[in-house]
């Protein structure tokens, strides 16, 4: 059986809110390196070139798996790092993986 397993009590309850549609690899792919692109104004000189090394490749278009996951998790791991500025970062990394069939 798949699906969400949901218990709640009380009064008012809306359920589950699932109004977020699939987002196309390329969606995604745009998204993440906008979301780099723009977290690489506020972080560090080595931490641009981490940035930049990973936005090459993923802009550099079909290439094997092994390559892409390496660069989405060195830029997730920069966005990681800065915390909460980085959040963008992060999501725009995890729906690439989900869209890409990474995880």
């Amino acid at each position: 059986m798949s699906g969400d397993s949901v218990m709640q009590w009380g009064d008012h309850n809306i359920g589950i809110v699932k109004s977020e549609g699939a987002v196309s690899a390329q969606d995604a792919l745009e998204q993440l390196v906008r979301a780099a692109l723009q977290l690489r104004e506020r972080v560090s000189a080595s931490e641009r070139e981490v940035i930049d090394g990973s936005v090459a490749v993923l802009r550099a278009g079909e290439q094997d798996r092994g390559r892409l996951r390496r660069a989405l998790v060195s830029v997730a791991g920069v966005a990681a790092l800065v915390g909460d500025v980085g959040a963008p970062v992060l999501g725009a990394a995890e729906r690439l993986m989900e869209a890409a069939g990474l995880r």
